[in-house]
């Protein structure tokens, strides 16, 4: 995308994602957020789990004024692609809008990537994206991390065993990522 096209992108505050195939192929087509989840368009998007040396992950209770999910407990950082981004630097931009946390490509180790879907509000918001999951390592004090307000409530971090336990005992309170 060149420079004019993300001014104008940015000045009208629209979203644009690739398309991509089912199997997670580029298209080199670009439609806005809006469209893409109204139509069940395929896209892609990236996940961040934060891990400490105390073996437990940090999770992120999603703010009220999230369309999907609010008040849900979710996976450390979660967004989109948007265009121009690629998955790694997708992945460091999501961290520092939504947590306040600096990071960079080699603090982050790639896992894996997967297909989610999903279908809410009476079928007028249809999730077809494909996740690429990646893992930070380190030690944090929750008062380091600065919180998007319109993306995160708050976060915590919780052992392997309780995340278990919780997921198992409320899952309604936590954002569906059965295959994660």
């Amino acid at each position: 995308m060149d420079n004019i096209s993300k001014y104008f992108s940015v000045i009208n505050m629209t979203e644009y994602f690739e398309i991509i195939t089912p199997e997670g192929h580029p298209t080199n087509i670009f439609k806005p957020r809006d469209e893409v989840h109204q139509k069940g368009l395929w896209h892609r998007a990236v996940n961040v789990w934060f891990l400490n040396s105390k073996h437990e992950l940090l999770i992120q209770k999603r703010s009220a004024h999230k369309e999907s999910f609010p008040n849900t407990w979710d996976i450390s950082c979660a967004g989109h692609m948007s265009q121009g981004d690629t998955s790694m630097s997708a992945a460091i931009r999501e961290v520092q809008e939504e947590l306040g946390i600096k990071i960079h490509e080699s603090d982050l180790e790639f896992l894996f990537s997967l297909p989610y879907q999903y279908v809410i509000h009476d079928g007028k918001f249809i999730n077809n994206e494909w996740n690429d999951v990646y893992l930070v390592e380190g030690d944090w004090d929750l008062k380091e991390f600065k919180l998007d307000p319109q993306e995160v409530a708050e976060v915590q971090f919780v052992s392997y065993k309780n995340l278990e336990k919780y997921l198992t005992q409320k899952p309604s309170d936590f954002v569906p990522h059965i295959e994660e």
